[in-house]
């Protein structure tokens, strides 16, 4: 399903299939209790009472951060965030490439504190990525990117793949729904253009026909001269199908988060704990008034191309901003509370079952790492322990993917000698 990239003239678009549609993809950005964001989600069509709404398919909602929270952060996230345990056998087991980098595994805390009140912190208190609990992952490559438009373009070709947004809904999947209404598109980010309350994403979000990831606002955009930006407009299955193609698969939550902290323990951002280097934007985030203007104090203004801001210590660029990326995992909000806190669990693949109590009857995977549309005036999940979700058949125009792919071990190289950092 497509979204259009036209002036959002009102809750006129947001009828039929729209409305149903807003609900799904809104989801990964928006909290209980408190307002909707638009920072990690896709979604597609859900009938209701009230209509199509384009919610399931947002990732970023708001849900909790105190000053004193903050100077924690400033002294690596508290007693909570125990030192990052680095396998020293694996730092010289895999080799980085052009295209992938070698993350050695180990064991480190896993999760975010409450960032609400603390500077640049947001207004969520981000309660899914709590409590902060220890993770042991095996080492293994990841995409130093983000796959850009040129890498899916190949597969597509290859192979001849057709994605979710391409496909006309069936009136089995949204029964219902008169069957004019079952159109192929996606949902896509239409600023308002004025200043709005962030009470209600349907002023910012719309289900526009035609959009894919070809055309990733709808009719009349194309990907010229973007081959080097991140495909969007790519649900999970797509985002799967990709990778199973390119002989690698989609990352676990905990080894996306373990990538993107670079070996460090309970820090912000891939970088540090300030959002801003020396006065430099590390990240393709929102400035200005969200969501009516974008004032590009970062050089960008929605999506932007890859490795355009510095990478981790890891190598990997874009781990904040720009685009989510899906993960492997099913997404449940109560999913940390499982961990035992006596013990480091291992590789730990996600819950069996996805659970979202903003939207119980939505099937969502987890999203990291946020969006070109993450801002402290509604949703700052760009910060590594935070989490996304979005429903696993829903695309937008600010959730892409990146792969890896595991290394044969030697015997039991994942138990050889640790170091902390």
């Amino acid at each position: 399903m497509k979204i259009k990239h036209i002036p959002f003239t009102g809750l006129k678009l947001f009828t039929g299939l729209t409305l149903m549609l807003l609900s799904l993809v809104f989801q990964a950005c928006h909290t209980s209790g408190h307002k909707n964001e638009t920072d990690t989600t896709n979604s597609r069509l859900v009938a209701s009472s009230a209509g199509f709404k384009v919610k399931a398919a947002i990732s970023c909602t708001k849900n909790g951060m105190i000053r004193e929270d903050s100077i924690l952060y400033m002294r690596q996230g508290g007693e909570a965030f125990k030192p990052t345990i680095i396998n020293v056998a694996n730092t010289t087991l895999g080799k980085t490439n052009a295209d992938m980098a070698w993350i050695p595994g180990g064991t480190f805390s896993m999760g975010g504190v409450n960032p609400r009140g603390m500077t640049d912190g947001g207004m969520e208190a981000m309660d899914d990525a709590r409590p902060v609990h220890r993770v042991f992952v095996d080492g293994f490559y990841m995409d130093k990117t983000e796959v850009t438009n040129n890498q899916f373009a190949k597969f597509v070709k290859a192979t001849g793949y057709i994605t979710v947004a391409e496909q006309k809904p069936t009136e089995a999947e949204f029964p219902g729904v008169p069957a004019e209404k079952l159109v192929a598109g996606s949902v896509v980010f239409t600023p308002p253009h004025q200043k709005v309350q962030l009470d209600d994403i349907s002023q910012w979000w719309s289900y526009q026909n035609g959009a894919d990831w070809k055309y990733p606002l709808g009719p009349g955009s194309d990907l010229i001269g973007k081959e080097n930006y991140p495909v969007v407009q790519v649900a999970w299955e797509d985002a799967a199908a990709y990778a199973k193609w390119a002989g690698k698969r989609l990352p676990t939550e905990a080894e996306w988060e373990f990538a993107a902290r670079g070996g460090k323990a309970g820090e912000l951002y891939p970088w540090g704990n300030q959002l801003k280097q020396n006065g430099r934007w590390m990240a393709n985030t929102f400035q200005g008034s969200f969501p009516d203007h974008d004032n590009a104090e970062d050089g960008e203004t929605g999506l932007g191309p890859v490795k355009k801001y510095p990478a981790n210590a890891y190598g990997l660029y874009d781990m904040a901003g720009n685009a989510w990326e899906w993960c492997a995992d099913w997404y449940r909000n109560d999913y940390y509370n499982s961990f035992n806190s006596n013990m480091v669990a291992r590789n730990p693949k996600g819950p069996s079952d996805s659970s979202d109590p903003q939207e119980p009857r939505q099937k969502k995977k987890v999203q990291r790492g946020g969006s070109f549309l993450c801002t402290d005036q509604y949703c700052t999940r760009y910060m590594v322990g935070s989490r996304g979700k979005g429903e696993y058949r829903s695309a937008t125009n600010h959730v892409g993917f990146r792969c890896v792919k595991d290394v044969k071990h030697g015997n039991n190289t994942t138990q050889d000698a640790q170091k902390a950092l």
